[in-house]
Parts: structure tokens; sequence; C-alpha cells
């Protein structure tokens, strides 16, 4: 499964700056070991439902010691037997833009 989330720590910081709560989150990630992408708006994670899901409330934990509210949006999209979707499905849409089509809608 693919789950892409968004983690909104509300910031004390005067200047509204939640940059150190969030790269303690994504870090978290990154240490999990999943297949993962960060961009601006989300994180993306790809793995079995119990691994991803663990890793998700890890993420939030560490945010939670330094936010006393913490926002969480979450879409994910389960597909028994499909790995490496966190590349493929980027891969279809590039190939599909390039004009050799893809087999498969993304």
């Amino acid at each position: 499964m693919l789950v892409a989330f968004s983690i909104s720590p509300i910031s004390a910081d005067p200047s509204g700056s939640v940059t150190d709560a969030v790269a303690a989150a994504v870090r978290v990630v990154r240490e999990s070991g999943l297949p993962n992408r960060t961009d601006a708006m989300f994180t993306t994670v790809e793995g079995e439902w119990d691994e991803v899901m663990a890793v998700v409330k890890r993420a939030v934990d560490v945010v939670a010691e330094v936010s006393p509210r913490v926002g969480l949006v979450l879409k994910a999209d389960i597909r028994a037997g499909y790995d490496g979707q966190l590349t493929a499905k980027v891969e279809r849409i590039e190939q599909a833009l390039a004009g050799d089509g893809a087999e498969e809608t993304a």
C-alpha cells in the first residue's frame, strides 16, 4: 500500500515555523527503511498495512512531543499484489506524457 500523509503541528514559534517538528516526523519515516518520498505537501511511504501505519503513528507521536495539538491528513492506495508503486506510478505518467502510452492507469 501507499500512504501519503501530512502532519500539521500547532506552532508556538512566533514566526509560525513548524520546520523542526516536521523534520522530526520525516526522520522517523526515513529511518523506518520503507520506501518513501517527501515533497512540499506530503510524505508518501510504501509497505504493508501494519508497518506503514506504525510509521505514521511514530511520526505523529514525535510531533506530539513538541506540539500540544497535531493535525493529520492521510490518503491511502491499497492494492494487493503490487510493490514498487512509489516510483512505478510516476513512471507510468511520465511515459504517457512522453507519448509512449501506459498500459495501466495510475
